[in-house]
């Protein structure tokens, strides 16, 4: 790949000019054009076969599988323009929804669960789509390899891994990211090989070279805007960009202005480009969702304040916070809940049982909680008291009318803190019920404002801070977030603001004597715009990105769900179902291109340290002889510059004494160098680099999987099965590449009439499976259950 940037020096062919003018040539252009014509029928036999296998039951079953119920909902969320909230970048989700537009899916399929009929439902067109892109791989991992190896052989076994593994099979008939991400994954490394290809025939600069580096750098950005873990290829473009700017910086033929172009051109169209479209996409993104939905809850309160038909959207409200409001209080930090509490018990063992206080991400009544006096039941009728910092508070309930409430009981699950709970009966409760509002960087007497001020809640007793902790409830806490009160009141997370507020004595009439006359003055309660906070673009670009990574970190397997860990991924020990119901799907890789794959990932692992140790020997060689060289040539020219032996008169001259100007013949010694065989020859030296490549793409789609805290489940790795299937191609191709010919065919045929005899077998998994289970001596699949795992 980066390799074969450089070009090498033409060496000059011995002989005369009529020897080389007597040099056949004329079957070169022949055998080109016969490779092409081969190259073309093999490409359009992959599209056929890919299409066929791909499109086959494309539309079975016709209800609702696995993660379609998120994704298909989301498209619903674009088509009407309802805002939400995912962990993912938005690019993937807006081609659904696009998709579905054109084909005419009106949004309103609600996508409630895995297994409900989609009925009359236009959902064709989600699924040709995603299938479409998933399609497009094939052919180009096929054309991939081929311009890496400019082997057939190599691009037609890799083209078949791809193609008859009924895992990516059911990943691509889906409505998932996953097809779309894949596509532009592979489009990325396309782009990248051809480039590599188009700077070593000497094309810089050229309008073809343009366009693949514009292409390229579209793919890039279009990959990190479906998942995140599109930075993945990402990395493996730039590492593979700095290798082949290195060796063009090394070329001695090409001025140091070449380089600096290169990198120009490389920075505009791979970095500058992709980062521009990136930030579009979601400018798209924040432009088309702008009606409130359920996923407002996870955005600061001025974010909110741009969506229309969200409670802050064009609102006027107190903005100073008086005793008696009315108020939903939110957690402060990224993606923090509203303080909600709702009529159940913690536990039995989970500290004292009182009323449950958790953050809850949605707006909801339970979310409302009313500022009263520490000292008093009621608030005046007549008299507004403002907020101020450092004021005595209870926070009661308004739903429950509970207060509240902390003591020296721990936390349910974060138990160096102190437990929060809902405490009393009709607002009454105890000393233990009292909290001091302090405004961060406050000052005394500093009035509390609605949204703008950030807010600490400290216990007058206990003295420890409210706090989220971010820890999620189990079930019990209907997986919401813990509330807890942390004895370090510098906790960041003891942040929170007033969002909405609400107060029933807007207007108070105070009779005042002026002067000499009485006259009526009407005070208000000043209000102001929520327009005033609503964020510009870029903020909004900030924090959702600030929130999507909070969330993606904090992903946690729900109570009884299956995930799986790295290690058993490439052994494909465990499958993963994606319809249940009678039409069974099951996502399982084909087991013989999976157990394969891991074959020849280590074969190459061999391969490649076995050359990189002749390589070592033989340029400790190269320096040996070097050595020895300039040795030889030290002594030379100590001789010549050494006077002639004297001579008697009736001495014959000997033969080596006839002049200071002949050398000395060289002493033979015994001592020889030994000869140590280049490692590989050229055709097969590049094709050991380009697999070279495609392992370090397989190492970073799959080894940073073991560093992360989140919940994994199996199909994280079919990116990295990717690489790992166009390596094995390429390093069968390299095994097999000493043998004649027709052998090298004959292989080849049996190979594949494995997979496709294993494809065949397995293909149930991916087209619908129905009767007893497989691991029921009556199933047609009982047989097939190689490994106690699998649970088709």
């Amino acid at each position: 790949m980066a390799a074969s940037v450089v070009k090498a020096p033409k060496c000059p062919r011995k002989g005369s000019a009529k020897d080389l003018a007597k040099t056949p040539a004329k079957s070169a252009p022949s055998s080109a054009n016969e490779a092409n014509w081969n190259w073309w029928l093999l490409l359009a036999t992959v599209f056929l076969i890919t299409f066929a296998t791909r499109f086959y039951k494309v539309t079975e079953p016709d209800h609702i599988c696995w993660d379609e119920t998120h994704f298909g909902k989301m498209g619903s969320w674009y088509i009407n323009r309802t805002f939400f909230f995912d962990v993912h970048p938005p690019l993937g989700k807006m081609l659904i929804a696009l998709s579905g537009y054109l084909t005419g899916y009106d949004g309103t399929f609600p996508f409630e669960k895995p297994g409900d009929k989609y009925n009359e439902t236009r959902y064709q067109g989600m699924r040709y789509f995603c299938t479409t892109l998933g399609a497009l791989i094939m052919p180009m991992g096929f054309d991939t390899v081929y311009d890496l190896t400019r082997s057939h052989e190599a691009a037609v076994l890799s083209a078949a891994y791809l193609i008859f593994d009924v895992g990516l099979l059911t990943l691509n008939q889906y409505i998932l990211l996953d097809p779309i991400l894949l596509f532009f994954m592979m489009a990325s490394v396309w782009g990248m090989v051809k480039i590599s290809k188009s700077t070593a025939a000497g094309e810089s600069y050229s309008l073809r070279w343009w366009t693949w580096l514009f292409f390229t750098g579209t793919m890039l950005s279009c990959t990190i805007s479906v998942k995140f873990v599109g930075l993945f290829v990402v990395l493996l473009v730039g590492l593979h960009t700095a290798t082949e700017l290195w060796l063009i910086l090394g070329d001695l033929g090409q001025p140091i202005w070449e380089t600096v172009k290169q990198v120009a051109c490389r920075a505009i169209t791979l970095i500058l480009w992709p980062v521009l479209l990136y930030t579009f996409f979601f400018y798209i993104h924040l432009s088309v969702l702008n009606r409130s939905g359920n996923g407002d809850g996870f955005y600061s309160s001025a974010f909110q304040s741009r969506l229309i038909g969200n409670s802050l959207y064009n609102a006027s409200m107190p903005r100073d916070v008086a005793f008696g409001s009315v108020v939903t209080i939110k957690n402060h930090k990224t993606g923090g809940g509203y303080l909600h509490s709702h009529a159940h018990l913690y536990p039995k063992g989970m500290g004292a049982r009182q009323q449950q206080i958790t953050t809850y991400t949605h707006k909801d009544e339970n979310n409302k909680f009313v500022l009263k006096p520490h000292n008093k039941q009621r608030v005046p009728k007549d008299k507004i008291q403002l907020l101020r910092h450092g004021d005595l508070v209870r926070l009661e309930h308004l739903m429950t009318k509970r207060n509240l409430h902390s003591h020296t009981e721990q936390a349910p699950m974060t138990k160096k803190h102190l437990q929060v709970t809902g405490y009393g009966e009709n607002g009454i409760g105890d000393a233990n019920d009292v909290w001091r509002v302090m405004i961060v960087g406050g000052k005394i007497n500093q009035t509390v404002h609605t949204v703008t001020s950030r807010l600490k809640f400290i216990h007058m007793l206990q003295n420890c801070a409210l706090t989220s902790s971010g820890k999620q409830l189990p079930k019990w806490g209907f997986e919401q977030q813990e509330v807890s009160c942390n004895p370090n009141i510098r906790d960041r997370n003891a942040q929170w603001n007033v969002e909405d507020n609400e107060h029933k004595l807007r207007e108070c009439v105070v009779r005042l004597f002026v002067k000499f006359f009485k006259s009526l003055v009407t005070f208000l309660v000043p209000s102001v715009s929520f327009s005033i906070y609503a964020p510009g673009f870029f903020a909004r670009f900030l924090e959702s990105h600030a929130v999507m990574l909070q969330g993606n970190a904090g992903l946690k397997p729900k109570e009884g769900e299956i995930t799986s860990r790295p290690w058993q991924w490439p052994i494909n020990f465990r499958g993963q179902f994606f319809s249940g119901s009678h039409y069974r799907i099951y996502l399982l890789g084909n087991p013989v291109i999976w157990w394969s794959n891991l074959v020849f990932l280590a074969l190459f692992v061999a391969v490649f340290l076995c050359n990189a140790i002749l390589q070592r020997r033989r340029d400790g060689l190269a320096e040996a002889q070097a050595l020895a060289l300039s040795e030889a040539e030290a002594d030379v020219l100590e001789q010549r510059q050494s006077p002639c032996p004297a001579q008697s008169e009736d001495s014959e001259p000997s033969t080596t004494d006839i002049c200071s100007c002949c050398p000395c013949p060289k002493e033979s010694t015994s001592e020889e160098l030994p000869v140590i065989p280049e490692a590989v020859p050229s055709q097969s030296k590049r094709s050991l680099q380009a697999a070279a490549w495609l392992f370090v793409g397989w190492v970073l789609h799959y080894l940073p999987f073991w560093a992360m805290g989140r919940v994994l489940y199996f199909h994280h790795y079919f990116p990295a099965l990717i690489f790992n299937s166009l390596l094995t191609g390429i390093m069968f191709d390299y095994i097999m590449r000493s043998l004649p010919k027709w052998i090298r065919h004959v292989v080849l045929g049996l190979v594949l009439s494995v997979v496709v005899y294993s494809f065949a077998i397995f293909s149930p998994l991916a087209y619908g499976m129905s009767g007893p289970l497989a691991n029921e001596p009556n199933s047609t699949m009982h047989k097939l259950k190689w490994l106690p795992t699998w649970e088709f």
